[in-house]
């Protein structure tokens, strides 16, 4: 079989080795400068969300996860408490250029949802901007709704930052 012919493995994992953590910060950083322009105000916001995520997570209720093509790091997604009981955000979901097009944002978001439901939470919620349409896609497909939109300036640039929520169906 010729190389171009074969399909790539995927698969999904915690986000649980040494130098998954730094990755995250380094593929935003890169990824959202390349495709958008962002400056390095982005990947300090990555940076703490990843600092507060490793210095104190509940691992019963936060999780991390890495999804990998071939062996490499392509994608990530955290899930971290919200700032009420029984909610969760989802954050800094992303998938490397080069292994877009795999579905990795789907799984990530499925593990994603997955937990949170098993972590026994009702809503999950998450802030992106309006120009990131690829993840927009992936979360108005699994049931997420625009809750609001607030015009800002970040990361160097006028943007239209976006809240959006998933209520979570109660088990039983």
């Amino acid at each position: 079989m010729e190389q171009r012919d074969r399909r790539p493995e995927v698969r999904v994992r915690r986000a649980d080795q040494p130098g998954d953590l730094g990755w995250v910060v380094m593929a935003h950083g890169e990824t959202y400068h390349r495709q958008f322009g962002w400056d390095t105000d982005f990947e300090a916001l990555v940076a703490r969300i990843v600092a507060d995520y490793a210095a104190d997570h509940d691992p019963r209720a936060e999780a991390a996860w890495i999804a990998e093509v071939d062996g490499e790091r392509a994608g990530c997604v955290f899930l971290v408490a919200g700032g009420a009981p029984g909610v969760a955000k989802l954050r800094i979901l992303l998938v490397a250029s080069e292994a877009r097009g795999l579905g990795l944002g789907r799984l990530l978001v499925g593990e994603c949802l997955s937990f949170a439901r098993g972590a026994g939470y009702e809503r999950v919620t998450l802030w992106t901007n309006d120009v990131l349409a690829s993840a927009r896609h992936i979360y108005e497909a699994v049931g997420f709704t625009l809750a609001d939109e607030e015009r800002h300036h970040s990361f160097g640039h006028d943007l239209v930052g976006q809240n959006w929520v998933l209520d979570l169906p109660r088990a039983g």
